[in-house]
């Protein structure tokens, strides 16, 4: 498996907050790599940078080798690639979940509703979620509901996934059922970045963990690493609040 992504001396500030301050960053085809780290690490910026719903200020982002974070890009084609989950489902109110996951598909990639919806149903069957199709937001469950995200971005069929902080908004019983979507992916060999305070889950799904500190990947490596025997002073005292 190659490399999929790579940041190189990636900087982004908004007015006199610098937020990154030289990412480098290397994700090969089929990995889930974990971005943990403290509020206000940078952890989001960097993955809405990825999906470029933020131009860097500096730096470079590389999708399969090509420069992606030039000024003149049209972004569409990228976020098409490159799906991204928020912590917040926005899903709208007013239609059913099956419609909350074909609006995008039939806009941008074009296509009739008879053409996409047996994709769209096979993930909805595939996620648990079959007999949900019909139902409206506020008649799911926060877990359900982030399911429904999840399958609104594949649907779009991507060949990387970005999650921010997905399950920070649920219930802690629902946790389980979101992570258990994201460990089905990686089998399926989704390339993943997350953003995540689920230690637990990073120490046992991630093929790499990045600690991020006041906008620079202090430490990384696999999780046996770096959850049991972290080199840095700031790692080490991250993880010994959290755990």
């Amino acid at each position: 498996m190659g490399e999929k992504l790579r940041l190189e001396g990636v900087i982004k500030s908004f007015g006199a907050n610098d937020v990154l301050c030289g990412v480098d960053l290397s994700v090969d085809e089929g990995e889930m790599v974990c971005l943990i780290g403290a509020s206000g690490s940078g952890k989001s910026t960097l993955l809405r940078c990825l999906n470029l719903l933020e131009p860097i200020d500096d730096g470079r982002i590389l999708l399969d080798g090509v420069d992606i974070s030039e000024p003149d890009l049209d972004p569409l084609p990228v976020r098409q690639r490159m799906g991204l989950v928020f912590q917040s489902y926005n899903l709208f109110p007013h239609m059913t979940a099956f419609e909350n996951v074909m609006l995008a598909p039939r806009r941008v990639l074009r296509k009739s509703r008879a053409e996409l919806a047996p994709g769209v149903e096979s993930l909805f069957a595939r996620f648990g979620l079959a007999a949900q199709m019909g139902h409206y937001p506020d008649q799911l469950s926060g877990g359900q509901q982030q399911r429904v995200a999840i399958i609104r971005a594949l649907a779009m069929r991507p060949e990387v996934m970005l999650f921010d902080e997905v399950t920070s908004s649920l219930d802690p019983e629902l946790v389980g059922e979101v992570l258990d979507v994201l460990r089905l992916l990686k089998s399926e060999g989704m390339t993943m970045v997350l953003a995540t305070h689920e230690m637990g889950f990073a120490r046992d799904a991630a093929d790499k963990v990045c600690f991020l500190d006041g906008g620079r990947i202090l430490e990384e490596g696999p999780p046996a690493t770096i959850f049991t025997d972290p080199h840095e002073p700031r790692t080490r005292e991250f993880l010994r609040r959290v755990l």
